[in-house]
């Protein structure tokens, strides 16, 4: 199966990937399928069932509002986050949504939306189902549907049939299932990595449409760290969290502050941009999965670090970063996962890190090994990463998380960048690594909130 780049870096909003932008494409799925066989007139209810990690912690997430926005025909990367908390208003208030934006029928969020936390279905952590029933409560339609990491949605038939590596079945002129693939395209081309991801894209747009698509990603990117570095407050979901980016924000641009010699100050830079990329999508707000929202501020930061840091970088080295992480994305996620609920933070703030740290190498003038180099540096040192968010939220350690990840990415690109490329451990091997340590970790250490910070800090 063939992905995208632009299945990896996708517009949404927070908090989560898998958790809130995940439940509403599905729900967006269900109402297709409803329409598709002719029962959405006929529809006069519906419930929804969010099991495992999504009924762990599915409060803290947001996924019982994603679902009820998806019902009503919202989409992820249109929704407009200002206006989700009238809707959602207006649904507990009156017991009734507008299916598909248009079609009233009841719903009690209280009485239609259940959470079992305790509930495993067959193939993966992060499963719903939902039932479509008419006036009198009788069934209509009732489907399936699995949260796979970043956003990617799979129904019960092709969870079943083992298709949890979403993609299609185009033809690219460069496929590739590992690095040691990507490599030899490189060998047998000469092209950078970047240039391999271009031509497989070039199979399903024109090149013209990827420069200004990217772009856009990266536009919305840094439209996300500007919102951090404005909105104060405390960030919603009980724990008191409040938002440390404006006032770094303030300290790092005062002039007094600047003109004091500090070596580390683009460090400071580098944390500012991933903590405010990650208290906007921990509010809720528009942000970029990359490959989720939990470690969205890690690419983001380290770009920003690169176009702030390095002479002559530009939009095409923007371009070439943001193609080169994407293949070290669709490494991880086609032979491992992307999945906190499957693997742990590893798969999440693990894999932005490696694809960091590889998207620098490149626009850095590393060669393909180099960024192999830096790629297996970053990962390697987040293997066994736990997901263990307090209270279900992506607040703590995911925030910190973020800053220290993207620090690390760049540290990661700077030893690979004084080597020749050659290294013991192979990016493919440690990937395998990551899957492996992934299934032997226990759930509770998985998104459940059952264990880790989430049981063991003490709550005010």
């Amino acid at each position: 199966m063939a992905i995208s780049v632009f299945d990896l870096f996708r517009i949404g909003i927070g908090p989560s990937s898998s958790h809130t932008v995940g439940p509403m494409r599905a729900a967006g799925r269900f109402l297709q399928e409803l329409e598709r066989r002719g029962l959405l007139a006929r529809v006069g209810g519906v419930r929804v069932e969010l099991c495992g990690s999504l009924g762990a912690t599915g409060i803290g997430h947001g996924t019982d509002r994603a679902v009820i926005l998806g019902l009503c025909g919202e989409r992820p990367e249109t929704v407009d986050p200002e206006r989700i908390g009238e809707r959602l208003r207006c649904c507990r208030q009156e017991g009734r949504l507008p299916l598909s934006g248009e079609h009233p029928i009841r719903f009690h969020p209280d009485r239609d939306l259940l959470f079992h936390p305790d509930v495993s279905l067959p193939h993966h952590a992060n499963g719903m189902i939902l039932t479509a029933l008419d006036g009198t409560g009788r069934e209509l339609y009732r489907n399936t549907y699995y949260s796979i990491g970043g956003g990617f949605v799979v129904d019960g038939k092709e969870a079943a049939e083992d298709r949890l590596h979403p993609g299609d079945h185009t033809r690219l002129p460069c496929p590739f299932a590992t690095m040691d693939d990507i490599l030899e395209h490189c060998r047998g081309s000469g092209l950078p990595i970047s240039g391999i991801m271009l031509r497989n894209e070039r199979a399903w747009r024109d090149e013209a449409t990827i420069r200004k698509r990217l772009l856009a990603i990266w536009e919305t990117m840094q439209a996300c760290i500007r919102a951090g570095c404005r909105h104060e407050g405390t960030l919603p979901g009980g724990l008191g969290v409040v938002r440390r980016a404006p006032a770094l924000w303030r300290r790092l641009e005062d002039p007094e502050e600047g003109g004091r010699p500090d070596p580390l100050r683009a460090l400071d830079r580098v944390t500012l941009s991933a903590i405010a990329v990650n208290e906007e999508n921990a509010a809720g707000g528009r942000v970029v999965t990359a490959p989720t929202n939990g470690a969205a501020g890690i690419v983001p930061a380290v770009l920003r670090h690169y176009l702030e840091s390095v002479p002559g970088a530009d939009d095409d080295g923007v371009i070439r970063f943001l193609l080169t992480a994407g293949a070290i994305g669709i490494l991880c996620k086609q032979n491992a996962s992307i999945s906190g609920a499957e693997v742990g933070c590893q798969g999440e703030v693990g894999s932005a890190c490696s694809m960091a740290a590889a998207g620098l190498t490149e626009v850095m003038g590393g060669d393909p090994a180099q960024v192999e180099n830096a790629a297996e540096i970053a990962m390697e040192h987040n293997l066994g990463l736990t997901c263990d968010p307090v209270r279900g939220l992506v607040q703590v350690p995911c925030i910190e998380r973020n800053g220290m990840a993207a620090v690390k990415a760049i540290n990661a690109s700077r030893m690979a960048l004084n080597g020749d490329g050659s290294h013991f451990v192979s990016l493919d091997r440690v990937i395998a690594t990551m899957r492996d340590t992934g299934r032997d970790m226990q759930s509770k250490y998985k998104e459940t909130a059952q264990g880790g910070l989430a049981v063991n800090v003490t709550e005010c």
